[in-house]
């Protein structure tokens, strides 16, 4: 069991409170908008994993920081790994990537996803919550992969063409296509939009409601909701993890060090 107190200022990547039992998880990267890389990659599964083994946590909240909830956005034309990652590497990105997925969807209490701002890289994450609200300048694209010369297999083979549907979803990925706020709602990707100002806000007032109802009835729903997408992790998140990380053996060598 986690006690909240061990676990709420260990991590550099996220900020949280909590009050009457919702948990308010804010991402960011020196307290501005999150920007990915080995830190939060290394940090957000063993987060997760503490926040599901704390029952003292009824409902989650998970919003980010600034301007953007997650970047950067890729510069077009440049790769993610302009070299071959080392083994050891490789071997690092597959296990955080697997246990990252997992581990959010092992939190069995709802989970209230306010998306503050362009969501650039691992937009996956904000969209496997149970509710998802997003402000109006939200803008959702997977910079981080095909457009940049990695195979998007880390979650997002599973999640955009689960949501979008098959086909809508493979041209997502495979175009580095930008959905805006609209377009999101429209495509059933978020419940509601609203002014940045008050994404939080309705965030605590969903909450709220939800702490309302017995403690079973939330932690049961959320395990029924999320069956069938621990499956499909389960069943493909490895494998797409695998194919991502061969595909770089077509890169480079690095250069030794001086």
């Amino acid at each position: 069991m986690s006690a909240f107190d061990e676990y709420r200022n260990k991590y550099q990547s996220a900020r949280m409170e909590r009050r009457n039992g919702i948990l308010v998880v804010t991402l960011h990267t020196d307290g501005q908008s999150l920007r990915w890389g080995f830190l939060p990659h290394g940090e957000l599964p063993e987060l997760f994993h503490e926040i599901g083994a704390d029952r003292d946590n009824r409902v989650v909240i998970l919003t980010g920081t600034g301007a953007e909830f997650a970047g950067p956005r890729a510069t077009p034309g440049t790769s993610s790994f302009p070299a071959r990652p080392t083994i050891e590497r490789i071997d690092r990105i597959h296990w955080e990537g697997r246990h990252l997925l997992m581990n959010l969807l092992n939190i069995e209490v709802p989970m209230i996803s306010a998306i503050n701002g362009p969501a650039w890289r691992h937009s996956e994450i904000p969209l496997l919550c149970d509710i998802v609200i997003a402000a109006d300048t939200a803008q959702f694209q997977d910079s981080a992969h095909f457009n940049s010369e990695v195979v998007p297999g880390d979650g997002m083979h599973i999640v955009y063409p689960l949501l979008l549907g098959i086909n809508r979803g493979r041209y997502f990925l495979m175009t580095g296509q930008t959905l805006d706020a609209a377009e999101a709602l429209r495509l059933g990707l978020v419940a509601e939009v609203l002014s940045a100002d008050k994404v939080l806000a309705r965030a605590w007032e969903l909450a709220e409601d939800l702490t309302r109802k017995p403690t079973l009835l939330l932690r049961y729903t959320r395990l029924l909701f999320t069956e069938y997408l621990r499956r499909q992790m389960h069943e493909l998140l490895g494998y797409g993890l695998a194919m991502e990380s061969l595909a770089l053996f077509e890169k480079p060598e690095a250069p030794p060090p001086p």
